[in-house]
């Protein structure tokens, strides 16, 4: 993916500086939320990093590392990506006009509208205040824990939450956590998981658009977005923390179903194709 040298989004909150904070310093409550956040916005990565922090303070504010710095240049440019093609997709596609979302950086734990999270619960969208959350190190994580590196891989995963932003603004999001909060667990499950693969096919649809728009992108970096897609799977992550694939319990879709809806995006540019709930029978 050629990102370098192009033009970066004006929408970029950077609070990695303001130094780092634990699970201890935002007491019980806080735990909650960042478990409750995980739950519906977010990747629960917990097991492969560890466990909530048991401890910690603030720490000092702090210089960006060379490494933080170029990621968030990339982060940046991804995220003008996003815009430009959505501005012209969602109208064209929907009718409806895109507004875009805000992305937060982090380090460690951060506070949203939805409540507290930390890194370990991944990236996610918080549809409250229509902004995106990212800790830059879980492309580290990626990359040395989940064998899914690479520049587009790491695009795939802002393109996934900039998705949930699109759900948003098409009134889809509001109805699936409605639909959730009334449903047993294991129906609630299944409503989120197709909310993720929706996100999936809606981050293929901004991949089609993007390659032919900008140039910049080739086809390893859509193999790269692909793996990346298996390597956050509910039955690969919880293979990769020691427990058996539970699909009952699955909250994002298998890899399997990632990959297929990122790729039912990607080869069609089709908002229309990526109506999960229909194919579900809902």
């Amino acid at each position: 993916m050629e990102w370098r040298g192009r033009r970066g989004s004006r929408n970029v909150e950077d609070r990695r500086g303001m130094g780092r904070a634990g699970a201890g310093g935002v007491g019980i409550v806080g735990v909650l939320a960042i478990l409750a956040v995980g739950y519906f916005f977010g990747i629960d990565i917990s097991p492969l990093v560890g466990a909530l922090d048991d401890g910690g303070q603030s720490g000092q504010p702090r210089e960006l590392t060379a490494e933080e710095r170029e990621s968030g240049q990339f982060v940046s440019v991804v995220l003008a990506d996003t815009e430009e093609v959505w501005a012209r997709v969602l109208p064209e596609q929907t009718g409806k006009a895109y507004v875009d979302p805000a992305l937060v950086m982090f380090s460690g734990v951060v506070g949203s509208a939805c409540g507290t999270a930390q890194s370990a619960m991944g990236p996610f969208y918080c549809p409250n205040d229509r902004k995106i959350y990212l800790d830059t190190d879980f492309f580290r994580t990626m990359s040395q824990k989940m064998g899914a590196g690479g520049d587009f891989a790491y695009a795939y995963v802002i393109a996934h939450e900039v998705g949930h932003h699109v759900q948003n603004l098409l009134g889809i999001l509001g109805q699936t956590m409605q639909a959730r909060q009334q449903s047993d667990q294991v129906t609630a499950n299944r409503i989120s998981v197709l909310t993720e693969l929706q996100a999936d096919c809606f981050a293929g649809v901004w991949a089609n658009h993007a390659s032919q728009q900008f140039n910049s992108i080739d086809a390893g970096d859509i193999d790269e977005a692909i793996n990346a897609a298996a390597a956050v799977g509910d039955d690969t992550l919880m293979e990769k923390a020691g427990r058996a694939p539970m699909p009952d319990a699955f909250t994002h879709g298998s890899a399997e179903q990632r990959q297929t809806w990122f790729k039912r995006g990607f080869s069609s540019g089709q908002l229309g194709q990526c109506d999960t709930f229909k194919a579900a029978g809902i």
